[in-house]
């Protein structure tokens, strides 16, 4: 059952307590992540020549919010709105990746156990996750401010200062070099210049 539930991630709907002008599921958003993920992973290898294994990474980031095909996605300011609701959320999503990992066949139990507990990285790993998770949402943001939608404008803020304070040269370099391409259109993306 593990990967029919997993392709139920396409249900779960993000940004539930704001208007959204361009609805997101998490399977859209777990992509999008998994791919921040290896750039930056990629960027930190080659740029800053730290060791990472990008692919792993990018792994990792496609299943970050798996458990959510069963416990929804909670908005975030209901997730941490105090100490006892992180930490109750926290043992409900760890309840939930148990019961995703048992419904994969033995062969395959022992190989996913990292990807859905991210369990195998070290902490500058797990800080490039969560700042491709966040540059995630940062477009999300961007996006809807192009589509008029001011409702993500205080989201923008948070999340981009968030990414300064975790002070990720990865994160930092993907904003100044790939963020801006996110306000133009599609002419302007493809315009090739004569």
């Amino acid at each position: 059952e593990f990967y029919a539930l997993m392709g139920r991630m396409r249900f779960i709907s993000r940004w539930g307590l704001m208007r959204n002008t361009i609805p997101e599921n998490d399977m859209e958003h777990a992509l999008q992540t998994a791919m921040f993920a290896h750039a930056i992973a990629i960027i930190g290898v080659e740029r800053y020549h730290k060791v990472y294994n990008p692919e792993h990474i990018m792994a990792l980031a496609l299943y970050h919010d798996g458990c959510e095909v069963i416990t929804g996605d909670l908005p975030t300011p209901v997730k941490y709105r105090s100490t006892e609701m992180k930490n109750a959320y926290k043992k409900i999503e760890q309840e939930a990746q148990s019961e995703l990992l048992a419904m994969l066949p033995e062969e395959l139990r022992t190989v996913m156990t990292p990807a859905l507990y991210a369990a195998d990285l070290t902490a500058s790993e797990k800080k490039l996750l969560k700042a491709a998770d966040r540059l995630s949402a940062v477009i999300k943001c961007v996006i809807e401010a192009g589509s008029g939608n001011g409702e993500f404008a205080s989201a923008y803020d948070q999340q981009m200062e968030a990414l300064h304070a975790m002070e990720c040269p990865e994160a930092e370099w993907f904003i100044k070099t790939m963020l801006p391409a996110y306000t133009r259109t599609l002419d302007e993306l493809t315009r090739r210049e004569e």
